[in-house]
């Protein structure tokens, strides 16, 4: 099987080193310098004391048709549009597409693209880009997958064949995998962000905690969460085993690049406004975190 991904930060660069020890891979950088570094290197994969190189093919992403068997699509949400733009004017309609944002904000884009199957993926990993071709995995996980629109006999293929090193878990449910992963990004991403310290100081700093479940029973109430203790162990266990980890939140404010704060908590706000509901916290990380971003072009 032919696997494309676009997008070469950490995830995409990931991926490409994982997936490339069973399929044939092109990455598609944004850059022609990037894709020129990962053809002549490879890509260097440092987990733990180990150290291993993935010779893929890169290409910058202008030249992407769309024609491998599955696309693997790893940018940040707000990098979407141009991504749709460039989708649905291909010559030939792609077959089967994977979306491996964080957030929900991205589910309404979707629904414009012309593809025959949409996936979705939500990824537990920690991944660490150190240079063009180089990335650091600092996280274990797994990768869950569900389908979003079409058929999914490529995907349960496609996740059936990579072993326990990088699990792929197939999913019923698009939503609730998405609304599993958005409860816990929407905690520690601001969070962190915005008190500027690892994960593991969320549980571990009396006041910082609590102050994160203040925040998760507000999201809590908002979502309609049942089994509410459950999601809060879920949080907490993650703050544990990551506790050196910082968010990919705190990565984009402490680089002066956007966040993904409007697909995270911008989705939530635009929940509670349907049903009707006040989220004065939401409210004020998302605009702290909007504050920040603010801070880039004063700082450029």
């Amino acid at each position: 099987m032919k696997v494309g991904i676009i997008g070469a930060g950490s995830i995409g660069l990931l991926f490409a080193a994982y997936i490339s020890r069973v399929f044939e891979v092109t990455i598609y950088t944004r850059t022609e310098e990037q894709a020129a570094q990962i053809n002549k290197y490879g890509i260097l994969l440092q987990k733990e004391s180990e150290q291993t190189i993935s010779m893929v093919s890169a290409l910058p992403i202008t030249e992407w048709q769309g024609t491998e068997a599955l696309t693997i699509i790893a940018v940040k949400q707000y990098q979407l549009q141009a991504i749709i733009e460039k989708i649905n004017h291909l010559p030939v309609m792609p077959e089967n597409l994977l979306f491996l944002q964080n957030g929900m904000g991205h589910l309404k884009l979707l629904k414009k693209i012309r593809a025959k199957n949409i996936f979705l993926g939500s990824v537990e990993h920690g991944a660490l880009k150190e240079n063009p071709y180089r990335v650091n995995h600092n996280g274990e996980g797994k990768t869950n997958v569900a389908v979003f629109n079409g058929d999914g006999l490529l995907l349960h293929q496609f996740s059936a064949s990579f072993s326990k090193e990088f699990p792929i878990v197939f999913q019923e449910d698009y939503y609730k995998m998405l609304e599993n992963k958005l409860i816990v990004n929407a905690v520690i991403n601001p969070l962190t962000a915005i008190l500027q310290v690892q994960n593991g100081e969320l549980v571990n700093n009396r006041a910082y905690y609590h102050v994160l479940k203040s925040l998760f029973c507000e999201i809590s109430f908002i979502l309609n969460l049942e089994k509410q203790e459950e999601h809060l162990q879920q949080i907490i266990a993650i703050c544990k085993n990551t506790a050196e980890n910082r968010s990919s939140m705190l990565k984009d404010i402490e680089a002066n690049r956007l966040t993904e704060i409007n697909a995270i908590l911008g989705f939530l706000l635009e929940e509670a406004v349907r049903q009707e509901k006040k989220a004065p916290q939401l409210e004020i990380f998302y605009y702290l975190i909007k504050g920040k971003e603010g801070e880039r072009g004063r700082r450029s």
